[in-house]
């Protein structure tokens, strides 16, 4: 099992950005993703690391479905993985309907057919197809116009990797179809089955099996202490916000995960304190066990206990945040981690 960071992109800090990167790779760590909401991109970042970085893989967590067009999507992943020599990852996600269409103004219909699309285009164009192409979202060239078929004046770089951030049944069986990886959040090694039973059926009907895609899973924040119940609290209002406000009422695919899970009742409970305004009121719903299944807090010995959970449920990579006021902090914590995973 390997270790990935993400990148705090919150602030404009970019020196310990850099520094927070460069060190994660000294110490070990075989990943580094860059997200995207409504802030920064998670593309930009990238490349400002893999000037810095010559191991670590990079990787976008995510890269917004619909946010650009599917031949805007292949020119930064070729652009990207020829800057990083080869180390690229391209992260794809169709994120929800606040983001598609409150930021980006574009509807949010049929995603996974978007998502669909886009990856067989993507695909064509870092091969160095031209790109004719005529699906139920995207048609190249577009009809009754100027138009014509192009070809990537970029080298190909067939060998791209492309991972897929999935959370509903329908998308998960796609992922386990057509991806090569897997970016797994709101997964608990307990649970495993409610992700990796659909990645298997998706990854069957594609006449391969789950084990032939990488599975990333974000693991939360890792903190160390004997006062267990001191880490707890400090989760909660992160959880609340996945539950309530990660989606509209309607379209919420972190909270239907939960749900599946077996977290429906708190689940809907926080939802609707949460979108009633009632922010702490949903913070203190949230189930002390969800926080302690969904980070990784305590002692050494029980993050121990936990990575060998998601070791015997099959993932390959955990995804975390270091706990840590300061660079230096949050390096201590990973550092300590590698320790265990490595012993793991």
């Amino acid at each position: 099992m390997r270790l990935g960071v993400t990148l705090r992109l919150a602030n404009d800090n970019w020196d310990d950005v850099a520094s927070y990167a460069v060190e994660a790779e000294r110490l070990g760590v075989d990943y580094v993703w860059s997200a995207e909401a409504w802030g920064h991109d998670a593309v930009t970042p990238l490349a400002f690391v893999a000037a810095r970085t010559s191991r670590v893989r990079l990787g976008t967590a995510i890269m917004q479905v619909g946010s650009r067009t599917p031949a805007m999507v292949a020119m930064t992943a070729l652009s990207l993985d020829a800057m990083s020599k080869g180390r690229f990852i391209l992260g794809l996600g169709v994120s929800g309907p606040q983001v598609i269409e409150g930021w980006h103004g574009v509807p949010f219909s049929r995603p996974l057919a978007r998502m669909r699309e886009t990856i067989e285009i993507v695909r064509r164009a870092i091969r160095g197809e031209r790109l004719a192409y005529k699906g139920s979202v995207y048609e190249l060239p577009l009809p009754g116009g100027e138009g014509k078929a192009l070809r990537s004046a970029a080298k190909p770089r067939p060998d791209i990797p492309i991972y897929l951030a999935t959370l509903s049944p329908k998308s998960l069986e796609m992922t386990g179809e057509l991806a090569d990886g897997w970016l797994g959040t709101s997964f608990m090694p307990e649970h495993a089955d409610v992700f990796l039973d659909p990645l298997q059926m998706g990854a069957k009907r594609a006449g391969r099996s789950v084990e032939d895609i990488e599975l990333h899973v974000a693991a939360g924040v890792v903190a160390f202490s004997d006062d267990v119940e001191r880490l707890i609290p400090a989760r909660k209002p992160g959880l609340a916000f996945t539950l309530g406000a990660m989606g509209s009422r309607q379209h919420n695919f972190y909270n239907d995960a939960y749900r599946r899970a077996g977290y429906a009742d708190a689940a809907a409970e926080v939802q609707r304190l949460w979108l009633e305004n009632r922010r702490d009121d949903a913070a203190a719903r949230v189930p002390d066990e969800l926080v302690l299944k969904t980070n990784l807090l305590g002692t050494g010995a029980m993050i121990r206990e936990r990575l060998v959970r998601y070791r015997r449920a099959g993932i390959d990579v955990l995804r975390v945040e270091p706990a840590g006021e300061t660079l230096e902090a949050r390096l201590a914590n990973l550092g300590r981690l590698l320790d265990l995973v490595r012993a793991v």
